[in-house]
């Protein structure tokens, strides 16, 4: 029975971030409410509670990498899970309260991804000037408009709507970054295979020799590509690691599936985070032959003639 579309959506907010523009373009303009979170644990926290449907959170930078806050927030807690992923392009403007001066910023605001992705700039314009952190690049723009401090970097909508003016333009240090954003709900029916899709999870291995090479074989051996793999600390255990991962294909293909089984049998413990549509504007690779699902369906028939006695 297909799930009933979502109406109630929680975003990292406030109104003006990346975040919001990314849900903008992924759901049509007036299609269900949309509701700012403080934080992204908060947007988790709201699907968990059922005040959400789902949440919109930013899951990685090109050029920062992930963003740590979701990365814990959907390994720890009640199961989530992705149903879709939203590529953004990322400008900056460093914006400021109108009739400000660049020689009168004595501190700078923003997220600290975007302080990240705009420090050499920062630093040949604004010398000397300390940056603050903030929940968000919206967050900062408000914390201008209201005094609070005398710039921000953020989004040139955030600065449109809390009535500040660009100081600067593009002051990115890398042009053409992309923010990756997921759209997460509590576990339900997944997405059909649509043939080029990723599967997210996260293993936690033990502090053994070769751990990791055995989580590594189990997708080698099936064919199955990652597209993202990275070991984030379990915080309460020492030495004890989990593994974020993206890998082509979708669970409810055999080699896939057969794939999260096997981690099943090897890791202390492995949490599906959702199969869902790659929206990288990449094609899964091809699938080899004796990876196909026709193959591993005449696998296990043969096993069964074996284990009936019809050798």
């Amino acid at each position: 029975m297909p799930q009933t579309p979502p109406t109630r959506f929680a975003y990292l907010g406030p109104e003006g971030t990346f975040a919001e523009a990314a849900l903008s373009s992924a759901v049509a303009p007036g299609e269900g409410v949309r509701r700012p979170a403080a934080s992204v644990a908060a947007a988790l926290a709201a699907v968990r509670a059922g005040d959400a449907d789902v949440a919109l959170v930013p899951l990685e930078n090109s050029v920062e990498g992930s963003v740590p806050a979701t990365m814990d927030g959907l390994t720890d807690g009640d199961p989530l899970v992705i149903t879709r992923e939203v590529f953004l392009p990322v400008s900056f403007v460093l914006a400021a309260r109108p009739g400000t001066r660049l020689g009168d910023v004595r501190a700078v605001v923003s997220h600290p991804h975007a302080l990240a992705q705009t420090a050499r700039t920062l630093a040949e314009r604004l010398p000397g000037v300390p940056t603050l952190p903030a929940s968000s690049t919206a967050a900062a723009a408000r914390a201008v408009a209201e005094g609070g401090s005398d710039a921000a970097v953020c989004a040139p909508i955030a600065a449109e709507r809390y009535g500040l003016v660009p100081l600067a333009d593009d002051v990115a240090d890398f042009p053409g970054a992309v923010t990756r954003f997921v759209l997460v709900s509590r576990p339900g029916a997944l997405p059909e295979p649509t043939g080029d899709d990723k599967t997210s999870l996260v293993a936690v291995v033990a502090d053994r020799t070769g751990a990791l090479l055995d989580v590594l074989r189990e997708f080698a051996v099936r064919g199955i590509s990652l597209t993202r793999i990275e070991s984030r600390p379990t915080r309460d255990r020492l030495w004890v690691y989990s593994f974020s991962l993206d890998c082509e294909g979708h669970v409810a293909e055999a080699r896939v599936g057969e794939a999260l089984a096997a981690l099943h049998r090897v890791c202390e413990d492995v949490r599906f985070l959702g199969s869902y549509p790659r929206a990288d504007g990449r094609t899964n690779r091809p699938v080899p032959a004796e990876a196909a699902d026709a193959r591993f369906t005449e696998a296990g028939e043969w096993l069964a003639r074996l284990r009936a006695g019809e050798v």
